[in-house]
């Protein structure tokens, strides 16, 4: 059994960071949905039809969540779906994405470890041109 992914963004920024993702890498090795937020959603429903992903996804190994943006609309829905099999990630970016998809045999606790560093580690800055 292997963790499931929910990603949970604003409109379709989870749907085309997966695309991209799964596109580079060839496959998706997760069972893996991602769930737009609009700004017109009523955001008690957007959290039931969370939940029954997270039912459909969780295959007993947990599920890791990745949102977006910290505070916002998305990542205050998914920030209510911790529990004891959920773990929850704002930040989501494309090296975090492809960082997590690279590692599907990992557990749930070591694989928000790895959408953490995937994240993290994908901020660079470009140093200027010399001359």
């Amino acid at each position: 059994m292997r963790v499931g992914l929910l990603i949970v963004t604003h409109g379709d920024i989870g749907q085309a960071l997966l695309e991209t993702a799964t596109g580079m890498l060839g496959l998706c090795p997760l069972r893996t949905q991602a769930l737009g937020v609009r700004q017109d959603c009523e955001p008690q429903e957007i959290l039931a039809q969370a939940h029954r992903l997270i039912s459909d996804l969780d295959e007993g190994s947990g599920v890791l969540v990745l949102t977006d943006m910290y505070g916002s609309t998305p990542s205050n829905i998914a920030g209510a779906l911790r529990d004891t099999n959920v773990s929850v990630i704002a930040g989501l970016n494309l090296p975090m994405l492809v960082r997590v998809l690279n590692y599907p045999q990992l557990g749930l606790a070591e694989l928000a470890d790895k959408a953490l560093s995937g994240g993290h580690d994908g901020v660079l800055p470009f140093e200027s041109k010399v001359g």
